[in-house]
């Protein structure tokens, strides 16, 4: 496919985002971009966090694992459905009961406000980061396949994507993403099924025989039960549970939107059911994964391989089949997801971070409607588009694709204070010094990286998986314990 019509899709792509924009912020007051004035659609919601929950890197990397790990994230998703459930009984209520705009505003009130900047610094540093990220994966394929046909420098591709997510951003916040959201979770959705259909064509095989060779094939395995190993099923299982508690239930990207239904029950119904559809997404996913490599044996096409190692490129299977071997509507299919996913989780981070910054940093309320609080607002805004412009330039200048793994460590990290500072707050009447938390929560993600790096010497080959995070929430819960220690209780109704 020529970098022209590629170019072409891109423009046409972002004219529909900034139509629905246009039409969903024109009259969007400040309560609209906080909250989207509490009048979200539940259903909508629940479409929209798709593409939200699942990044680019997740759209690559999901169906590319498959090769090497099988059906093994299923457990992680299995474990999703029982984090979001979680969410939906624990935390939403808590959050709603509140009114609450941002999150972190809990721990104000449950511990203090150093607490509370030090909840919403974590979730600034962990998204900030990782949609950076994200977004750096993407500008990458863009400019691979479109941009440098053109000469255009990579600096200004990212310039032109961030700009582009700021003009349709800026006015509307959530009332805007709930719906571009939801558009973008379609489209992401339309191109695993057209990927699927090509393949499917390309092997002269129906839907039916699809599902039974790969319910039949060397891919199909979803448990594993080797105790030492990452993927081993508790861990797993487990550890999505406390990846969607945290990623989502004690994130501000994500409950932003949640907290903008109209009542706690519509909320509640969102993750029930969007608990139902990420499990079928990913089931897609990861049988379009089985596909691929079914396609690849079919055909005798080579892997891609690192030129000094020899190992499978997981991460360029997709790609490379989708772009060079599966025809061009699969190619227009691959780039129409990719974008999806990517924008979906980045877009909304400006928002959010945004509000997080208004609110827990600055200590404004939301409902503060005045010119000048207004332009602040929108300063903000644009402030984070420059950081995230900043962070992805750092990642290229440093060049190593191996910093994307390190990111998503990161994020790991920083999630883990957050779900000790809630649980404690949640499950816990003690009280504790304000700043103690600070000292908390930095000596537990210290801590728990350590554990990472020695646990193959220290216990005989057991390997970190998913669930350090709860190592490290526990940790976080222990030392807060620690410093609750002589202070009287408090009374505080969760």
């Amino acid at each position: 496919m020529s970098p022209g019509l590629f170019l072409l899709f891109i423009i046409g792509y972002f004219v529909l985002l900034l139509t629905v924009s246009y039409l969903t912020g024109r009259k969007a007051d400040m309560q609209a971009y906080f909250t989207g004035n509490r009048n979200s659609v539940w259903y909508v919601v629940a479409i929209g966090l798709i593409a939200d929950s699942l990044s680019g890197v997740t759209y690559i990397s999901v169906p590319g694992k498959v090769g090497t790990a099988s059906f093994a994230y299923l457990q992680v998703a299995l474990g999703y459905v029982a984090g979001y459930i979680a969410i939906a009984v624990i935390l939403l209520p808590l959050f709603y009961n509140r009114n609450l705009t941002s999150i972190y505003t809990y721990l104000r009130q449950r511990f203090g406000p150093a607490t509370q900047k030090v909840g919403a610094l974590f979730f600034m540093l962990s998204r900030l980061t990782g949609s950076a990220a994200r977004l750096y994966v993407v500008a990458g394929v863009l400019q691979l396949f479109v941009f440098e046909h053109y000469r255009v420098p990579f600096v200004l591709t990212v310039s032109l994507m961030i700009g582009l997510m700021l003009l349709y951003t800026y006015r509307g916040g959530i009332k805007t993403l709930v719906w571009t959201d939801a558009l973008q979770s379609a489209l992401l959705l339309a191109a695993v099924c057209v990927t699927i259909r090509a393949i499917c064509d390309g092997l002269q095989w129906s839907l039916g025989e699809a599902v039974e060779k790969v319910a039949g094939g060397p891919y199909a395995q979803v448990f594993f039960w080797d105790w030492k190993a990452a993927n081993f099923f508790p861990k797993d299982f487990f550890g999505g549970m406390m990846i969607a508690v945290t990623m989502t239930g004690l994130d501000q990207n994500m409950m932003q939107k949640n907290l903008s239904c109209r009542t706690l029950g519509e909320a509640k119904k969102n993750l029930y059911s969007f608990s139902l559809i990420q499990l079928a997404v990913h089931v897609l996913l990861l049988g379009m994964g089985a596909l691929l490599y079914e396609y690849m044996r079919a055909f005798g096409i080579a892997g891609p391989v690192d030129a000094v190692t020899g190992a499978l490129l997981t991460d360029q299977v997709f790609p490379s089949l989708a772009l060079h071997h599966l025809g061009a509507f699969a190619a227009v299919a691959f780039v129409t997801g990719l974008t999806a996913a990517t924008f979906s989780s980045a877009d909304s981070v400006l928002t959010t971070l945004t509000t997080s910054f208004y609110i827990d940093i600055l200590g404004h309320a939301s409902e503060d409607m005045d010119g000048s609080k207004r332009r602040l607002r929108n300063t903000i805004h644009t402030g984070w588009g420059i950081a995230l412009l900043l962070t992805i330039l750092l990642f290229k200048a440093l060049n190593r694709s191996a910093l994307i793994d390190t990111v998503l460590l990161l994020a790991s990290l920083t999630y883990g204070p957050m779900l000790g500072l809630f649980a404690f707050g949640i499950f816990s009447k003690r009280s504790i010094p304000d700043k103690a938390s600070i000292l908390v929560c930095l000596a537990s993600p210290a801590l728990c990286y350590w554990l990472r790096q020695q646990s193959g010497s220290l216990w005989g080959g057991y390997r970190f998986g998913n669930e350090l995070l709860l190592v490290n929430g526990f940790f976080t819960y222990a030392g807060l314990w620690f410093f609750s220690l002589g202070k009287k209780e408090r009374p505080f109704k969760n």
